[in-house]
């Protein structure tokens, strides 16, 4: 069987199973084995099994998922993310949109601290969801900041996406840190310069604070460095000393763990109960994403030996496309995956499609990945599938339809669109710290 049917079978399989709603892992290893099976080489698949060991299970790198799982949710039993949250709530009373800015500002600070999406928006549902919505701001813009903000996790180290983007390509863990953290960074401030700007001019959209609530502002401030402190020193705990060159990312992992673990000692919040839960839980995550990531490599396996890896990337360099018209088309054809997929299966379908073109073409792979993972950010965010919506119906009101958080997050979507744009105009803003740091 030619490379060109197999590609149209495993496709077509692929779409089939993901719209009869069957989980994404499943999906792609049984796709994997009806495709080994079609194409009459069924012995691939002992093939696949020997690589999924090899180059999967004892991928070190991939360790630092589940310690980074572990430390967000310690961190997220410290209830450093709920005083921080109140802080900033006052210390902006004056300021309309103020709770707006008041998630932004804290939804960054959990990306550099936790990168778990899930968690990020669910702490921030809980925490800013009934207030805003009580103190008149919009369903729309409400329900629209708090899920786009709380995906800045996928960006901003340290991020599972790209420790796992870094386990299939060539590009190192700090290279891929190092390269996301200005785009994810600036990605933030636009959205707080969004809230800002909406505030200042609708601000029966985004009102301030009610006086009677205000504080002095020596107090907050005090107050929000004594807050702040934690979480300060857990960042530079991470990414000081990867990017210092003193840790790779899984020690690093490791360092975060422990440093979360010691805040929730030094608060008073450590139980049992509450520490045996947090292991389950990073059990589950890890073996949700690990699942995925077994029944990828399967996939793509099969896809390669096959033919059909081959014949895809023969197609895509038949088009004789310009480098940049060629790109722009695999942001899209991301953008459109990301509509029905979630991160994970996107990059470990794509990466072994896209990268060896991207790098017979010269361009950056570095900059190509880091591009790719602003567009990304939209996988959490379009319509009909995206998690971010559902994680945000699921935390709204009944009055809150799913029709106005879909709006409400358009805006978002709009600035993830620019800061790709930008990054394709100005590389540099992709480059220009990790060439500092490791050239």
């Amino acid at each position: 069987m030619s490379g060109e049917s197999i590609a149209l079978i495993m496709g077509g399989l692929l779409i089939l199973g993901l719209f009869m709603g069957h989980p994404l892992a499943f999906v792609l290893g049984g796709t994997a084995v009806l495709g080994a099976l079609i194409a009459g080489k069924p012995m691939v698949l002992g093939i696949v099994i020997n690589r999924i060991f090899g180059d999967v299970l004892d991928n070190y790198v991939l360790i630092a998922i589940p310690l980074f799982v572990l430390m967000a949710r310690f961190l997220s039993d410290s209830g450093v993310t709920d005083r921080m949250f109140e802080t900033l709530r006052l210390l902006l009373a004056r300021v309309s949109g103020g709770l707006g800015l008041a998630v932004v500002f804290i939804s960054i600070l959990l990306a550099a601290t936790t990168g778990i999406i899930g968690a990020s928006i669910t702490v921030m549902g809980v925490m800013a969801l009934k207030p805003m919505l009580n103190y008149g701001y919009s369903k729309r813009f409400t329900t629209g900041v708090i899920a786009s903000s709380g995906c800045l996790g996928i960006l901003i180290p340290p991020s599972i996406m790209l420790i796992l983007m870094s386990s299939n390509s060539d590009l190192s863990v700090g290279e891929l840190f190092a390269g996301a953290l200005v785009p994810g960074t600036l990605l933030g401030l636009m959205y707080a310069a969004y809230v800002a700007i909406l505030a200042f001019f609708r601000p029966d959209i985004a009102p301030a604070v009610k006086t009677e609530e205000r504080v002095e502002r020596a107090t907050l401030v005090r107050m929000l460095l004594v807050e702040a402190l934690p979480p300060l020193v857990l960042i530079l705990g991470i990414l000081g000393s990867m990017l210092a060159g003193i840790a790779t990312a899984t020690e690093a992992s490791a360092i975060g763990a422990a440093l979360a673990l010691g805040i929730v000692v030094m608060r008073g919040r450590f139980q049992r109960d509450t520490f045996i839960g947090a292991l389950r839980e990073t059990g589950r995550t890890s073996a949700m994403i690990l699942f995925i990531v077994v029944g990828a490599s399967a996939f793509t396996g099969v896809f390669n030996i096959t033919g059909g890896l081959r014949a895809t990337q023969e197609l895509i360099r038949a088009l004789e496309m310009e480098p940049w018209m060629l790109i722009t088309m695999m942001m899209m054809i991301v953008f459109v995956l990301g509509m029905f997929l979630d991160w994970t299966g996107i990059v470990l379908l794509s990466f072994p499609i896209f990268l060896p073109i991207v790098s017979e073409m010269g361009v950056g792979l570095l900059w190509f990945v880091v591009l790719m993972a602003v567009v990304l950010q939209t996988s959490f965010l379009s319509p009909p599938f995206g998690y971010a919506l559902f994680y945000m119906r699921a935390l709204a009101p009944p009055e809150v339809r799913i029709g106005d958080i879909i709006i409400g997050v358009l805006p978002f979507i709009g600035l993830i669109i620019v800061m790709a744009l930008a990054i394709s105009f100005f590389p540099g803003l992709a480059t220009w710290l990790p060439e500092a740091l490791y050239q």
